[in-house]
């Protein structure tokens, strides 16, 4: 039980999630209206303050100082649940997750010197969040109930251009912080011993757990990117995992008709502890112009998921007896992108993107916190620029592909959609 208080605590830094995450695992790709219209296809154009979390070598070619706040509005991902539980035995039953409103802001902002071929760059943004409400009476309850995560990145990045070379450099810092939240009903699995009478090797609702933690990590990113031509140019971006230390307190409130009975206490608290290491991110990208209006981009982004092969929970004293170590066993992934954008005008641009992210969670381990599946993403934009402002818009639909796994926790399909809008406004002095 206690693992899943803070599987949703590991979750918050990686989150990698789902739920509220659209790349593979529990993290969020979609960091710019520009980009996510074009399916999240950027590190090779990286043509605005949001290339800080594209691929950062991007600011080196931003003339003067530019200032970009954005948001992204998205609708919880719709899933749902059919088959059996831990708890419905062999009865077949029909699970809805709430449906919620998450907002994910961004914030960034560059500057170049006219003397030097020098940028610095600082990007506010969340690359993990995660959200998920089922049912108090959900099948699903002894799993999870509710889990919000809530992390927030701060990116200071330095850039250096090479003018003969048409090439630019860059490095950053990473500093995530993360607040989690989490609750659900404690199950007991009774060993099947004759002192344990009627109650021996059945499974017992216990109470409920509810749990806060934070943790804070540092990691690095990089970047480069070539124009070896006017209509072709090149992208690397990496950025590093970001080990957390997540600590917090755990509350425990008894319910449950034999609870008392197994000898637990009516109310308690505890510390609470993990370590989690969040994945590592490399991208490779390539634009090119066949026609001057005419901009296609292909990138590929390997996540190294096979990091997050573990979660334990460690508890105080009062709760020691929830420690435990729950396989995840993840794997590394790709990720596949593909975007357009066509100038309708001088001032005027369409976009549309599809992405393809495979999934990194084995059947053996998947749970209804974050039910992953591969996902096709498929986005439109536009865009709406002068000399001194610009205002990009974007929606993307997200469709998981029905997946049907059979573990210890659950024998079923699980099915989800979600949608996403993203706005944002850049304003260049």
């Amino acid at each position: 039980m206690r693992k899943r208080l803070l599987c949703g605590i590991a979750t918050v830094s990686m989150l990698g999630t789902a739920t509220v995450s659209f790349g593979a695992g529990f993290k969020v790709s979609e960091q710019s209206a520009k980009a996510m219209g074009m399916g999240n296809a950027f590190a090779a154009q990286a043509d605005d303050p949001s290339a800080l979390a594209y691929n950062p070598a991007g600011i080196a070619f931003l003339k003067g100082t530019q200032i970009q706040v954005g948001s992204a509005t998205i609708l919880v991902p719709q899933t749902e649940f059919d088959g059996t539980t831990r708890l419905s035995g062999s009865t077949v039953v029909s699970e809805k997750a709430n449906r919620d409103i998450f907002i994910a802001p961004t914030v960034y902002a560059t500057s170049s010197f006219e003397s030097i071929p020098l940028a610095f760059g600082l990007g506010i943004n969340s690359f993990h969040p995660l959200a998920k409400r089922w049912d108090a009476s959900s099948e699903l309850r002894d799993s999870i109930q509710s889990i919000s995560i809530k992390p927030i990145n701060f990116q200071p990045t330095v850039a250096y251009r090479f003018d003969n070379l048409n090439l630019a450099v860059a490095a950053g810092f990473d500093v995530t912080y993360a607040q989690v939240s989490m609750q659900k009903m404690a199950y007991k699995a009774i060993p099947n011993l004759p002192a344990y009478g009627p109650l021996a090797g059945t499974y017992q609702e216990v109470g409920t757990i509810g749990a806060d933690a934070t943790a804070t990590g540092y990691g690095y990113n990089l970047g480069l990117q070539w124009k070896p031509l006017p209509v072709l140019s090149f992208g690397v971006a990496y950025r590093s995992e970001i080990k957390l230390k997540l600590e917090g307190d755990a509350n425990y409130l008894r319910s449950g008709a034999n609870a008392a009975a197994l000898g637990l206490p009516a109310k308690a608290r505890s510390t609470a502890a993990t370590d989690i290491t969040l994945p590592d991110a490399l991208t490779l990208a390539v634009a090119w112009k066949p026609i001057e209006k005419l901009t296609l981009e292909f990138d590929a982004e390997r996540t190294g998921w096979s990091s997050y092969d573990k979660l334990e929970m460690r508890f105080g004293p009062t709760l020691a007896a929830f420690n435990n170590s729950d396989p995840k066993n993840w794997k590394d992934v790709w990720a596949y992108r593909l975007g357009t954008q066509y100038a309708v005008t001088p001032k005027m641009d369409l976009r549309a993107g599809y992405a393809y992210d495979k999934n990194p969670a084995p059947d053996s381990t998947l749970s209804p916190e974050l039910p992953d599946a591969d996902r096709h993403n498929f986005s439109l934009g536009s865009g709406f620029h002068n000399e001194f402002a610009s205002l990009d818009l974007a929606y993307m639909w997200v469709h998981w592909v029905d997946r049907t796994v059979s573990n210890v926790k659950e024998s079923g399909t699980f099915k989800s959609d979600a949608h996403i809008f993203s706005i944002a406004a850049t304003y260049k002095f």
